[in-house]
């Protein structure tokens, strides 16, 4: 009875220790492929794209100059020609949508994704590589935009799968190499400029009365233009009622019954012959007290 009792507890003892070398191992399996993620690829983009036959955004925009049309039109680029630059803007403080801005040392264009949520992975001050073949580019409005055709002859938003096999994250967001143009150097050249980051230095909006907002005045496409003194009408700053300083009340002084002069930084589009600003975030609006 006694030896039974014996080879029944040996019998026992083996297969716990069977089990637990089996989870052990499992365990190690485990931690093989969840504790230790390849991070040597970004999870976003086209890792397989290299850099090959890479042109300046100046040298594409004036390859394609019907950007700057009369009437809105697009054409597909079937060159294989690539562009590197810097997301300079992206859809963070809501003024901008399903769009990013990317600029390099000579240039700047718009490019156009149906996707939500771009400021996630292309942060301002992110660098990539972008394979221009098979994309479309085009002006809406005289403003260069690569996307995909949209209504006919006009540019529009390409598909997030599209986009996602056509660029490449290349390093970290670096935002001290994003650097604005005074807007005043570069106003008079729309075709080199529109784009472009910019500042407007000690400017003050022509409807600041202590009440009025951003959004203030007539909404068209869900957005409104505040014009500046002594700028006339072709410069304005545009934002959408769905920014996050949409509701900010523009500069100025009730106590003194003045307006406030102001620094405010920029993507400087354009429609036709106008200069739309459209201001990124809250923070790229200075107050000077």
């Amino acid at each position: 009875m006694k030896k039974n009792i014996i080879k029944t507890n040996i019998i026992k003892a083996s297969s716990l220790i069977l089990l637990a070398l089996l989870c052990g191992l499992f365990a190690s399996c485990m931690n093989g492929d969840w504790d230790e993620p390849d991070n040597t690829q970004a999870p976003f983009g086209n890792n397989s794209l290299t850099e090959s036959n890479v042109i300046t955004i100046a040298e594409l925009i004036k390859k394609y100059p019907n950007v700057f049309a009369s009437t809105d039109q697009n054409q597909e680029i079937t060159e294989d020609i690539q562009i590197k630059g810097r997301v300079t803007g992206n859809d963070l403080g809501g003024n901008i949508y399903k769009q990013i801005i990317l600029q390099d040392n000579t240039a700047a264009i718009i490019i156009a994704v149906n996707e939500g949520g771009l400021f996630g992975h292309l942060a301002e001050g992110q660098e990539i590589l972008v394979n221009l073949k098979g994309l479309y580019i085009g002006g809406y409005r005289k403003m260069p935009e690569i996307g995909y055709p949209y209504n006919g002859n006009s540019i529009g938003r390409m598909q997030k799968d599209i986009w996602e096999k056509h660029y490449k994250l290349i390093g970290s967001p670096d935002t001290t190499v994003i650097k604005a143009v005074d807007f005043n150097s570069i106003k008079g050249d729309m075709n080199d400029n529109c784009g472009k980051l910019v500042t407007l230095r000690g400017i003050t909006f022509s409807s600041a009365d202590g009440k009025a907002t951003f959004t203030t005045g007539s909404s068209v496409g869900n957005a409104v233009n505040q014009t500046l003194d002594g700028y006339g009408s072709n410069v304005v700053i545009r934002t959408s009622t769905y920014a996050d300083f949409a509701a900010m009340v523009l500069p100025y002084d009730a106590t003194a019954k003045k307006k406030l002069s102001a620094d405010i930084t920029g993507i400087a589009t354009r429609y036709n012959n106008t200069w739309q600003i459209l201001i990124r975030k809250t923070s790229d609006i200075k107050i000077n007290n």
